[in-house]
């Protein structure tokens, strides 16, 4: 019963889980830099349709704006002609239930240099190829690669590909062409599956390559799916605590029961061995006797008083005394 209450939860969100759809933005050309005035197509891509999503951005000047404020809408894309500098930002897929896709950032730049790099993240194992690219033709000038920051290589075409990429591969490039200048930086992202994208890892160049444009608001990134999912999790983690706690309760009351059985037993060995240790303490067996006769004892007090003689008569007698005279004492006054 109690390992059905558990599983419940987790049966409800995985169901949630499976049968959300997934949506992911695209771009065409598959690259995150454009120079001024290039064109550009954004498209939101569900597995089985792509209806009911709508195209929005986080710009320096403008938060949240739909398609037809800054392109040509059609359908579930979106189409810049002329992209200019202050098309720079995020930008993402939203529909009307919540649900958001990956954001992209997509980086405008006057420059005559810039890096072709993947938009979307690529999957583990696979190859990628980065191509440094220069405004005037030709583009196939000799080129300097780096990642975060540091030279990984310098290629005599302008393009480089990194074979078979790993999570090690994630990070900040870029690109420089002598005589030409520096592109801006794209951040490259490695995942296990390439229906999941991940997010970039909170390290310190990317937290500062995606803080340059306000990201969607806390409103917008919290699906219902995903507040469904954080309820049960809730849920499932009270259950838990109130089954730890139950059986804390259980182990405590053993552990009372078998220390007061302990005491009890411990007394009874130590009186025994005190019995036995004491030389002096001498024991009687009383048996039981079969018949036991009850009797009423009257006790007569016999209070004997010897009688006592009288006393003989008590004579008292009171004496005087006299004086007489000396019989010289009056032959002298003769």
């Amino acid at each position: 019963m109690g390992q059905t209450r558990l599983l419940w939860p987790l049966c409800l969100m995985s169901l949630l889980c499976c049968t959300t759809n997934q949506v992911h933005l695209s771009v065409s050309p598959n690259s995150s830099q454009f120079f001024e005035y290039d064109s550009v197509t954004l498209s939101c891509e569900e597995d089985d349709s792509s209806a009911g999503w709508t195209l929005r951005r986080n710009t320096s000047r403008d938060i949240r704006t739909e398609c037809d404020k800054w392109g040509k809408p059609a359908g579930s894309s979106c189409t810049f002609n002329h992209i200019v500098l202050v098309d720079s930002g995020v930008y993402w897929c939203e529909s009307r239930e919540g649900p958001i896709s990956n954001m992209v950032k997509l980086t405008v730049t006057g420059g005559s240099v810039i890096l072709q790099s993947p938009v979307l993240p690529v999957m583990e194992g696979d190859d990628v190829t980065l191509l440094c690219k220069t405004k005037t033709t030709p583009s196939n000038l000799p080129a300097a690669f780096y990642k975060d920051g540091s030279l990984i290589r310098k290629q005599p075409t302008g393009h480089m590909t990194i074979q078979h990429v790993s999570r090690s591969d994630e990070g900040l490039y870029k690109c420089d062409i002598s005589g030409h200048g520096e592109s801006p930086s794209s951040w490259i992202t490695v995942t296990v599956d390439a229906g999941s994208p991940t997010s970039p890892p909170p390290s310190a160049s990317a937290s500062s390559f995606y803080s340059s444009f306000p990201s969607p608001p806390l409103s917008v990134m919290v699906s219902v799916p995903s507040i469904t999912g954080l309820l049960l999790l809730v849920i499932l983690l009270l259950v838990l605590r109130r089954c730890i706690q139950g059986k804390a309760g259980e182990r405590a009351t053993a552990a009372n029961s078998s220390s007061v059985g302990r005491t009890s037993a411990d007394e009874r060995k130590g009186s025994k061995m005190m019995r036995e240790s004491d030389p002096a303490a001498v024991y009687s067996s009383v048996h039981r006797t079969p018949e036991i006769s009850y009797a009423q004892i009257p006790i007569k007090m016999n209070c004997r008083q010897r009688d006592l003689p009288p006393e003989p008569a008590v004579i008292y007698s009171s004496l005087k005394q006299t004086r007489t005279p000396s019989p010289q004492l009056n032959q002298s006054n003769q």
